[in-house]
């Protein structure tokens, strides 16, 4: 019976059928509910992006203190996709890096490298230089301990196995600067001295384990081949808990001291050196002896060498250079590059801030805007200040894309756990991040499924909460990871946003 009565149609019901759901609800109150449509109704066509949360839900979701600006923009039109607060400036961090790799590579050229030499300045006799050996820099910031024992071996293979006058160091094709930023801690690694000779990014390793009831400790210029010993910097075990570490300018030294109650069982990290040409010199004295090649203790010298050159390096070209400090991030490169353009372009680079400065007009004159000022090349220093829309400007400028795009580092789009990172994602990227305390950025470009470019750039900053860790001096001051946890997510939920909403 109930399946008779389930297959039968009236003629009511029919008519009700071929006049549509509305006539079927009329014609009856049993008929209405099983005959209200007879096709399936058609779905608004931007029905998916209606269930994609809106940029300021997701900010809201983050909870993130402090400020957060964005702007995105098509590549192809220049047409300004979506915003907020664009014209806020903030610490732009480690996207500086983006902003000094298009100003070097614009200047220098993706062919250039830097020279790393040796002289003689009198003849070789019976394997010794009649005069002076010189170990010139350039100012190369990828230069290490292996690069300068392969220069030693080019130095004996020229026959030579020691000098009658002195062995000289020459710096001075850069300034000298003290720090990248003296708001870090005294023991940050990744804020050395700069000179125009730079070895291991002017960083010395710093290695203890446990002996019994005291320790060992070791002070090396390590790479792959080679880790000498050197004596330029020490390192001395303090009874106390507090500071970690401490540095004082010693006589012609580094003299470190670290506290006990930090060491454990043992460990190991960079330390910044303080004295970098001498810190060169003593490693490429201990590297040549290796060869057999015996030189005295290194002096620097005062004017630029002059004789014939036995040895020679080159660094990789400055594209490479380039992607490799996008990727790793690393300061002492983007100081070096942003001096070394800025030296080229005939302009002051006797600091970094003038430097930086005569980076900033670059920028200003190429953009026709003036919501920008660098105080550095590398975004070390948090004074430097971007909005997100002049970042976005130089992205989307002509020919910058192709100069930069290849060179930056692909970010990975989380799966819909916002676990793991999804290979497949429908959303590629490829950007600079930068982060500093209570400050995390991301700038780039962005893919959507169908392949629509835009280029973007995401802040986010605390700086009250910055300026008050910086107060208390702590190395990582409490609150900031989870802030710049919370501000990464962010800028991922907002990249997938955009490459679903504006191009799928």
């Amino acid at each position: 019976m109930y399946e008779k009565r389930s297959t039968l149609v009236s003629r009511r019901a029919a008519l009700g059928l071929l006049l549509g759901g509305v006539a079927g609800a009329a014609i009856g109150q049993e008929a209405a509910p099983k005959f209200t449509s007879p096709f399936p109704i058609a779905r608004p066509a931007d029905l998916y992006k209606r269930a994609i949360p809106s940029a300021e839900a997701l900010i809201e979701a983050s909870g993130l203190s402090g400020q957060v600006s964005f702007s995105v923009v098509d590549l192809a039109t220049g047409e300004t996709l979506e915003t907020r607060n664009p014209i806020l400036r903030l610490p732009p961090a480690s996207v500086a890096k983006s902003v000094t790799s298009i100003y070097a590579l614009e200047t220098l050229g993706a062919d250039f490298t830097f020279k790393t030499q040796v002289f003689v300045t009198g003849p070789v006799v019976e394997g010794r230089v009649q005069g002076d050996l010189i170990l010139a820099g350039s100012g190369d910031p990828t230069l290490d301990t292996d690069m300068l024992g392969a220069l030693a071996e080019q130095v004996k293979a020229a026959g030579i196995t020691g000098v009658t006058g002195r062995f000289l160091i020459w710096d001075g094709a850069l300034p000298r600067i003290e720090q990248i930023d003296h708001q870090q801690t005294e023991y940050a690694g990744y804020n050395p001295t700069i000179t125009g000779l730079n070895v291991n990014y002017n960083r010395v390793h710093f290695e203890w384990r446990r002996a019994g009831e005291d320790y060992t400790v070791k002070m090396d210029a390590r790479a792959e081949r080679y880790a000498p010993d050197v004596r330029i910097a020490s390192m001395r075990i303090a009874p106390r808990d507090l500071p970690v570490f401490d540095w004082e300018a010693g006589q012609g030294r580094d003299d470190w001291t670290v506290a006990r109650s930090a060491l454990g069982n043992g460990g190991a990290r960079w330390l910044p050196v303080r004295l970098p040409a001498l810190y060169a010199g003593e490693v490429f004295q201990a590297v040549a002896k290796m060869q057999g090649v015996v030189l005295p203790k290194a002096s620097r010298a005062e004017n630029a060498p002059n004789g014939e050159v036995v040895a020679l390096h080159e660094s990789p070209p400055l594209s490479v250079m380039v992607r490799d400090m996008l990727l790793y991030s690393t300061n002492l490169t983007a100081e070096v590059l942003g001096l070394s353009a800025t030296q080229a372009r005939g302009g002051d680079a006797s600091s970094l801030r003038a430097s930086a400065k005569a980076m900033t007009e670059w920028a200003r004159t190429r953009l026709g805007t003036r919501h920008l000022d660098f105080v550095d090349h590398s975004g070390l220093g948090g004074e430097s200040q971007v909005s997100t829309s002049d970042m976005v400007r130089l992205f989307a400028e002509d020919g910058v894309e192709a100069l930069i795009g290849p060179l930056l580092k692909t970010i990975g789009m989380p799966d819909a756990s916002g676990k793991k990172i999804d290979p497949d994602h429908p959303v590629k990227v490829a950007a600079k991040t930068g982060t500093l305390d209570f400050v995390s950025t991301l700038a780039g470009y962005v893919t959507g499924p169908n392949g629509r470019r835009m280029a973007f750039a995401i802040f986010a900053a605390d700086l009250p909460a910055r300026a008050q860790a910086k107060a208390i001096g702590n190395e990582v001051p409490r609150g900031a990871r989870s802030f710049n946890s919370s501000a990464k997510k962010l800028q991922k939920q907002l990249l997938d946003r955009w490459g679903m909403f504006y191009a799928s």
